[in-house]
């Protein structure tokens, strides 16, 4: 995203468009019907607005602080769940999202930086629309849940084509990599992956798990730049990968237990 000199707004647009085209190829071959029901639709319009805010929250403010306060998420489940759904998490399951987000504030400890407020506010705004994503999402058919994400990316499109029209940006090899590696590998692709596997994970689980994502962008970054990661961020990223393998591991023997 810092690589391509457009608008939060363009970028979010044309990566969407090529990330719901994923998506339309995925459920041709997978032989699922388009069903925009209304559980599909709601988690279209919470995805949209999650793809919108974080792209126009990384343009103006730092890219670890956009990527940190997205990664509320896990947070943002519990609290709606909680005051909306009456429902009731176990000590694992604060103990884990806590855990979760103090390493992938340990990750970013070396680049955090006070950013701007308004791009970081944006950016909190898009982990409680994730939130919300995740929670719809788990009462979804496949159907509905790969129906969403092309909605969802059609209303991103949408909402950033007047931008497109009115900044006409402009194209580069480099920039047109750069928004075929969005568009089709971080988030087309990850997208697929997720419609289907949320339809055997509860949607904490799903959150959870995202939140290894992150981590990968020092792995990234070691590997392309050769810039090995500071040792806060070396504990965050195993606090975070120990965090999530126990909370799974927990799960799975609860739910052998009850069974």
């Amino acid at each position: 995203m810092k690589l391509i000199p457009w608008s939060g707004f363009s970028i979010a647009s044309v990566r969407s468009l090529l990330a719901g085209g994923v998506m339309v190829v995925f459920m041709k071959r997978r032989g699922l019907r388009f069903s925009p029901t209304r559980r599909a639709l709601g988690g279209s319009v919470a995805l949209s607005i999650t793809l919108t805010l974080f792209s126009v929250a990384n343009k103006l403010t730092t890219a670890a602080n956009a990527i940190v306060l997205q990664f509320t998420s896990p947070i943002w489940i519990m609290l709606l769940s909680v005051l909306l759904l009456h429902a009731r998490f176990r000590k694992a399951d604060v103990l884990a999202v806590v855990l979760a987000a103090l390493g992938i504030a340990l990750t970013f400890a070396d680049v955090l930086a006070a950013g701007n407020t308004a791009g970081d506010l944006l950016a909190l705004l898009a982990g409680l629309a994730l939130g919300c994503y995740y929670l719809i999402l788990g009462s979804c058919t496949e159907s509905e849940r790969c129906t969403s994400v092309v909605c969802g990316d059609a209303i991103c499109f949408l909402i950033g084509l007047p931008f497109l029209f009115a900044e006409r940006p402009e194209w580069s090899g480099t920039v047109f990599c750069a928004v075929i590696a969005l568009g089709v590998f971080q988030l087309g692709v990850p997208y697929v992956l997720l419609a289907h596997a949320s339809g055997f994970a509860p949607p904490l689980a799903c959150s959870l798990l995202g939140a290894l994502e992150p981590l990968l962008n020092s792995v990234w970054v070691a590997v392309f730049e050769g810039e090995l990661p500071g040792p806060a961020a070396m504990v965050g990223a195993a606090l975070v990968i120990v965090t999530v393998t126990i909370w799974c591991i927990y799960n799975e023997r609860q739910e052998a237990v009850r069974a």
